[in-house]
């Protein structure tokens, strides 16, 4: 009889808790497809009485997540305890150090560890899987690694945190404000315990890392991930673009470039008529470009006990059947260290201000807008407030270091309260 696959999971929130019902709930399916059973021999989380909603009598306990993946009755180890440092890092390098494949879905490690536990895997002769750590219940890193290995990646982008979609969605159809919207996702539970892991971008800087990784065949550096919140976003933002036919997305977007690579994940403008645009509430998105396949759209729900899940446990199964993909579709040892690359690639974009109730004010504006090279496109003016009146400008497409030259020029022109809002937008 073939002998079973044996997990050992380290972390039983909802994730984890999730495994452990598939397993318990599907585990005919999983050993007819894997070609091999599967079984859970012990567990490992903070709180041993929590009610977890799953049957745990039948697993061993382990309080030390490194003891369980030491433990010999153990094959792959699950790693859903999450964060980037320990006891995650520990109880991963010990699940290698002891022969173990590892199946997680912890971004944050992979983000700032992957290159080095990538190369412990491979000295090991051992596999580290991590589809659930990407997009939730979307097969984006089997997509890269393996349907898209012909293909020489050329961009990479998608909207990749529910939380900042749902919270930019609702502000559009309910009217909420920034601050309304935050406090809804809050009371629902969609936000991180550091919320700013969220809003701020850092979750999915985390993903497009890994992703352009992949795609690109270079080293992970989420270091050199643009980074940008959502927070500055308003209401007016939402409407106007609207008005003009955009929607705003907290958008990634990873491409190779003759200067290094470029990563961002930052606030854009895309068309409402896009897959993109019509993306609504939790769910997530990532877009694949390649030079033989054109555009793949990807698109499923990003987070979750069930989706989450289900990219474990598809991990778990390629194991089971055996094939064998290095981390990230490379050997380490082949994986380029690339130069970081500020977006340089000309767009047009959206620049929301307010100008003083002053004489000339706009053309002082347009001035300092032509002194860069920057061409407007379209603009609007709105209904004036106690002291100054909101302009809306769209620009021609324009590099980054142009508008930024601009917007500084602004502030010499005594006529611009505040900082302005400059988002771009992208051709999807």
């Amino acid at each position: 009889m073939t002998q079973p696959l044996r997990l050992g999971i380290a972390g039983l929130g909802t994730v984890g808790a999730g495994v452990v019902a598939i397993v318990q709930r599907h585990a005919g399916l999983i050993a007819a497809r894997g070609g091999r059973p599967v079984e859970i021999s012990a567990v490992s989380a903070r709180s041993r009485g929590k009610d977890r909603g799953v049957a745990l009598g039948d697993y061993d306990w382990e309080d030390d997540p490194v003891t369980l993946a030491r433990r010999p009755d153990v094959d792959v180890f699950v790693e859903l305890m999450g964060g980037s440092d320990d006891p995650a890092r520990a109880a991963t390098q010990a699940a290698l150090a002891s022969g173990k494949d590892v199946v997680t879905a912890n971004k944050a490690l992979l983000a700032l560890h992957g290159h080095g536990l990538a190369q412990m895997a491979e000295e090991a002769d051992r596999l580290i899987r991590f589809e659930a750590a990407v997009a939730g219940g979307i097969p984006v890193i089997k997509a890269l690694t393996e349907g898209l290995a012909a293909n020489e990646v050329t961009r990479v982008l998608g909207v990749m945190n529910g939380t900042c979609n749902y919270i930019l969605t609702r502000m559009e159809d309910a009217g909420l404000t920034y601050d309304e919207a935050f406090a809804e996702a809050d009371g629902l539970g969609y936000l991180e315990a550091d919320p700013q892991l969220d809003v701020g971008g850092i979750d999915a800087g985390h993903k497009l890392a890994l992703l352009a990784a992949i795609a690109f065949g270079t080293e992970v550096d989420f270091a050199g991930v643009e980074l940008e919140g959502i927070g500055a976003i308003t209401i007016e933002d939402i409407r106007q673009a609207a008005d003009m036919g955009f929607r705003i997305k907290l958008l990634g977007v990873a491409q190779m470039t003759g200067r290094g690579l470029e990563q961002r994940m930052s606030p854009c403008l895309v068309p409402a008529t896009s897959p993109l645009g019509q993306l609504q509430g939790g769910t997530n998105m990532v877009v694949l470009e390649g030079d033989q396949v054109g555009q793949i759209v990807l698109r499923g729900p990003g987070a979750g006990a069930g989706p989450t899940a289900s990219a474990v446990m598809a991990d778990v199964i390629d194991i089971a059947r055996g094939i064998r993909v290095p981390t990230f579709g490379l050997p380490a040892a082949r994986l380029r260290k690339v130069r970081a690359a500020r977006a340089a690639v000309p767009a047009p974009y959206y620049l929301r201000m307010a100008l003083l109730d002053k004489p000339g004010a706009l053309a002082k504006v347009a001035r300092v807008l032509g002194d860069n090279g920057i061409s407007i496109d379209r603009m609007r003016q709105y209904g004036h407030e106690a002291t100054t009146a909101p302009v809306l400008i769209v620009t021609h497409k324009t590099t980054r270091a142009a508008l930024d030259d601009a917007l500084a020029g602004f502030a010499e022109t005594n006529v611009v309260a505040g900082p302005p809002v400059a988002l771009r937008i992208e051709s999807v």
